[in-house]
């Protein structure tokens, strides 16, 4: 009898240990399988969350700098002229610090159009060539403006001393309003953060030298 007993409560006992384990290890399963879902949920999310940042472009951010790149390339070219060209010390000093301004900014807006899979104009790149490419929008030619055609950059190499500052100053004067217009519909129309802060700070910059230019020709 105390036998008989002596089994059951055995068998009795490994039963409730067999059920205990089978429930610590189906908790444990679970617990692991939150886990795992809970981490691959999150990864997910932030991943969503870091393309969305990286993407956050639209047609105006790419058509910005497409535009922009080589007006100010064309606003180095003028720049660079004036070390050996112009007489007045402060139209060297301002052509100085457009190309220090500019030069960084080119550098920027291309690498952009290289993360967003976009052509990057290319140094001396026409007009025409700009026209085609995607993004771009030049049905009123506003997209560009200030721009000086090759006949005014001839004039601009050809002039030296005063008169060199003087159509330097002008020029660059319609050079920069253009850009401000530019960077005005960047402002409004963009997406890209870092896009649209460059817009401002193109805004705030050039503005701020267009009245020094204007001074500089008597009209401030």
């Amino acid at each position: 009898m105390r036998n008989t007993r002596t089994s059951l409560v055995r068998r009795t006992a490994l039963a409730v240990t067999a059920l205990t384990a089978a429930f610590t290890l189906a908790a444990c399963g679970n617990d692991n399988d939150s886990g795992s879902d809970s981490s691959g949920h999150a990864a997910a999310s932030a991943s969503a969350s870091s393309s969305t940042g990286a993407d956050a472009h639209n047609a105006q951010d790419v058509s910005f700098a497409q535009g922009m790149i080589p007006h100010h390339q064309q606003a180095l070219e003028m720049a660079r002229l004036a070390a050996g060209k112009a007489s007045s010390a402060q139209v060297k000093d301002l052509a100085a610090r457009i190309e220090k301004a500019q030069d960084p900014e080119i550098k920027t807006m291309s690498g952009w159009l290289t993360a967003w899979n976009e052509k990057v104009p290319s140094s001396g790149a026409s007009m025409d060539s700009m026209d085609s490419m995607p993004g771009m929008d030049h049905g009123s030619g506003s997209d560009m403006a200030g721009m000086m055609d090759p006949k005014d950059m001839t004039m601009l190499e050809k002039a030296s001393g005063k008169e060199f500052d003087t159509m330097f100053l002008t020029m660059m004067v319609e050079h920069h309003e253009g850009a401000v217009k530019m960077a005005g519909t960047e402002q409004s129309k963009g997406s890209y953060g870092p896009a649209k802060s460059m817009a401002g700070d193109i805004v705030k910059g050039q503005t701020a030298e267009i009245t020094e230019m204007n001074k500089l020709l008597g009209k401030g």
